[in-house]
């Protein structure tokens, strides 16, 4: 009974290491990004490519209430998995730390820059007692200087940078569907065919995909400028692409989420 109290102590403090060197509460804000529906991107030569699947609990709620791809900056877009309501303080961070660097500094602030700033913030609450690691992971891409580029941040407050990711439900599926189906040299309409066929995987039928429960943006290097696609702009490129549900029904069922603020 003694181990097992002890045990416990450690599943419960955030800043207490268990012997073998591990934080549990961070392990279990990674457990809650898993239950959140995917979410994905892509870095091409021409630009950046961010996907979601928003698929809504009941066909009652309204499809635009789903956030899943925020406009960070003019730049800048975020995809997020996990608690909505943890990505949701962590994005509008985001977005005064842009604000203040272009006041400040008279420019844009760099992909980065950013991520690192955030996740230094995530950092902080993996070792400050009384608070709790954001539930959330979240995928910032973005053009700097010409260049896409495409970084993911941890509960751990750790930043990694990607050529192509996903977070949430089904990870190592859609990890090696990217992995097989990646290349460098990717136009941007090649890495929105990528992104959305990635989604697809995430499915547990071959119904396909449909356009209220897709989020797609995409930030061209050309002319970076963050353009978030509407339903009949991703209609067009699932029905292009081949990945179009048939049936009016095929995005009305429970989309996999609970009630707990997972998405």
């Amino acid at each position: 009974m003694q181990g097992q109290a002890q045990q416990q102590a450690y599943d419960r403090g955030i800043t207490i290491f268990s012997p073998d060197g591990r934080l549990y509460q961070v392990e279990y804000a990674r457990e809650a990004v898993k239950r959140g529906t995917a979410s994905i991107g892509v870095r091409t030569a021409d630009g950046v490519v961010l996907a979601a699947d928003k698929q809504s609990r009941s066909p009652l709620m309204e499809p635009e209430s789903v956030e899943k791809l925020h406009k960070v900056d003019d730049h800048i877009g975020i995809a997020s998995a996990g608690h909505v309501a943890d990505a949701r303080q962590l994005i509008d961070f985001a977005r005064r730390q842009a604000q203040v660097n272009r006041l400040r500094y008279g420019e844009a602030m760099g992909i980065e820059t950013l991520t690192k700033t955030v996740t230094d913030h995530i950092q902080q609450y993996t070792q400050v007692g009384g608070a709790r690691p954001f539930g959330v992971a979240l995928i910032i891409g973005g053009v700097e200087d010409g260049e896409p580029r495409l970084f993911e941040t941890d509960p751990s407050g750790t930043p990694y940078e990607w050529k192509a990711l996903s977070i949430g439900a089904n990870r190592t599926d859609v990890r090696e569907y990217l992995e097989e189906g990646y290349d460098e040299e990717l136009s941007l309409d090649a890495g929105i065919e990528l992104a959305l066929g990635a989604l697809a995987e995430t499915g547990d039928d071959d119904e396909g995909l449909t356009p209220q429960g897709v989020g797609l943006a995409t930030i061209d290097a050309d002319d970076p400028e963050y353009h978030d696609h509407d339903a009949a702009s991703v209609e067009g490129y699932l029905d292009e692409f081949d990945l179009l549900a048939s049936g009016d029904e095929a995005g009305s069922d429970d989309g996999g989420d609970d009630q707990s603020g997972e998405q």
